[in-house]
């Protein structure tokens, strides 16, 4: 019988901590969209996650490739 396989994170800890960090300024209203925060004022979670995840890739920290659109 084979072995469980253990699973691996598919997400770093460092990332997880950007993701929260982006939700707590979206929350405060201090999460800009847009090249260097120049763009208007982030109101959707959705979004916001994203640019937590961007910018933990931007970091270098554990985060999978974005998909291609």
């Amino acid at each position: 019988m084979a072995g469980k396989k253990k699973s691996t994170r598919k997400y770093g800890k460092a990332a997880g901590r950007s993701v929260e960090s982006a939700m707590r300024r979206e929350k405060r209203g201090t999460l800009k969209s847009g090249r260097g925060g120049k763009g208007g004022t982030v109101k959707s979670r959705k979004q916001a996650n994203a640019i937590g995840l961007s910018e933990a890739r931007e970091k270098g920290a554990k985060v999978p490739k974005k998909k291609a659109a």
